[in-house]
């Protein structure tokens, strides 16, 4: 399918934010994580397209230069507004909408977080400190969509990093929509990703998708169309939980990580492999997580990327950890044992 890519209207804002802002450490994640055709990470920003009521489009977002010297940034002096912001331009076929995309974007790059206050939180366990000082002001990265997110999680249950955004991208081009005129899946953003009734009866054979995650796919699909399932930022964590928690293959390691990604602060995937192996490096007990609460999602990030250093702490035989958040060819998307015995 296909809509006529109409003359839109173009607009440019700033999105303010707190310092200190780690924007290049949210930019690799994402790259790691796009999806061919409906993402793109090139030239320091991202770009997607995006489904808004009456029409659609597509987002650019700029954040803010590295500090001099190559730091991510710096706090405001105490009693001073920051003067950091994040640049958001944005082409619709109906600025009607752009409030809705404005507050999106937002959750995108978690640009409402209090930095200052989450990372002297975390900093205050000694184990945390040298990694939240590595990247200070390092963001959780949001969804623009909760269900195309929710999607990715499914599909890269068994699967590389790299796999999941293949396969994703083939459900994408496949299911989704095409913006006439745009380039293709190699070049800049051009497919709206399928909606919920787009893939709830959908064909979803010849993809590489195991019958498994196929069926997973179609219920989750069929949940959100149904409205049974939200998965919009503000919705309740435990309902939301819940209400995923009951579609078949659907484990505890997914129902977190979609929580995280979805605006919940507090939200940690513990039997993620990725994190129980950067917590046995710096010889961490599974318990000492419940330190970081009310931020464990952002701890979550800093063990992440600490397993792209060299290890500091002699823990004894523990393995050599991925590039930072997943980002080597071969990288696994780490499934916890837990959530791959429930597929």
């Amino acid at each position: 399918m296909a809509v006529r890519k109409q003359d839109g209207a173009d607009v440019k804002l700033r999105l303010a934010c707190r310092e200190p802002f780690d924007g290049r450490s949210l930019l690799q994640f994402l790259a790691a994580r796009a999806i061919p055709g409906v993402e793109e990470v090139a030239h320091d920003r991202y770009a997607r397209t995006v489904r808004v009521p009456g029409g659609s489009g597509v987002v650019e977002l700029v954040p803010p230069p590295a500090a001099p010297g190559g730091g991510t940034g710096r706090a405001a002096p105490a009693g001073r507004a920051s003067g950091a912001h994040v640049l958001l331009r944005v082409r619709l076929t109906s600025l009607r909408a752009i409030g809705q995309v404005v507050s999106r974007c937002r959750q995108l790059f978690d640009l409402d977080a209090d930095p200052q206050a989450i990372d002297a939180a975390l900093a205050a366990d000694r184990a945390l400190a040298p990694l939240v000082a590595a990247r200070p002001g390092l963001r959780v990265p949001g969804a623009y969509d909760g269900f195309e997110l929710a999607v990715r999680a499914v599909i890269g249950q068994q699967v590389s990093v790299r796999g999941a955004s293949t396969l994703t991208g083939r459900l994408a081009a496949r299911h989704g929509t095409r913006l006439d005129g745009a380039a293709g899946p190699a070049g800049p953003p051009s497919v709206l990703f399928p909606r919920p009734a787009d893939l709830a009866g959908a064909d979803l054979t010849g993809l590489g998708l195991t019958s498994a995650r196929q069926a997973t796919l179609r219920a989750l699909a069929a949940a959100c169309a149904a409205g049974r399932l939200n998965l919009d930022p503000g919705t309740d964590p435990e309902e939301t939980a819940a209400r995923l928690a009951e579609l078949p293959g659907v484990g505890p390691w997914t129902v977190a990580y979609v929580l995280m990604r979805t605006g919940d602060p507090d939200a940690f995937p513990g039997s993620d492999l990725g994190l129980r192996r950067a917590m046995e490096r710096l010889g961490l007990e599974p318990g000492r997580a419940d330190r970081w609460r009310p931020w464990r999602a952002y701890a979550a990030l800093h063990l992440w990327a600490s397993l792209a250093e060299p290890v500091t702490q002699a823990v004894p035989s523990a393995p050599a950890g991925p590039q930072a958040y997943g980002t080597g060819p071969g990288t696994s998307s780490v499934m916890p044992a837990a959530d791959l015995a429930a597929t």
